[in-house]
């Protein structure tokens, strides 16, 4: 029993060490965050459950050329605090969608839950970070790992 169990654990580690690692990506996008609408369910200006609806242009990391789209919408989940977004990034070789928390006035973290074309297969996560005050422009800052390849 204990060479059949060495050969199997010998054959297990050459299997892993062999094995074709995950691709990892990184890039930056900026969002122009022009077409945002809130509809408010109460008659404050911020309401449990007031949704936040984009569809917005999107530029590279110098934020000079536009390479995408991005559509979504935000539920209002804390007062004061955050929304609970998804949403879905265009590009030119295939979709990216993410999904989690918008942090009011600072920097979130959302993971990416998908993907389709060249991003059928990724997982990881976006973080999403504020370039001024008004709210106007967003970095999307994606970390991603391409499974299986």
């Amino acid at each position: 029993m204990k060479p059949i169990l060495a050969n199997s654990l010998l054959a297990l580690g050459a299997a892993l060490f062999l094995a074709t690692p995950a691709l990892a990506e990184s890039f930056t996008v900026v969002e122009h965050a022009t077409s945002d609408t809130t509809a408010h369910l109460g008659k404050a200006e911020k309401n449990l459950g007031d949704l936040l609806v984009f569809a917005n242009e999107v530029y590279d990391a110098a934020n000079k050329t536009k390479v995408g789209t991005d559509q979504g919408f935000c539920i209002r989940i804390t007062l004061g605090t955050a929304y609970e977004c998804y949403w879905t990034l265009k590009l030119k070789d295939g979709q990216i969608m993410v999904q989690g928390p918008d942090v009011d006035g600072g920097d979130s973290m959302l993971a990416v839950t998908g993907g389709t074309g060249k991003y059928r297969d990724v997982r990881g996560e976006m973080k999403l970070h504020p370039r001024n005050p008004k709210g106007t422009e967003y970095d999307f800052a994606y970390t991603l790992v391409h499974a299986g390849k």
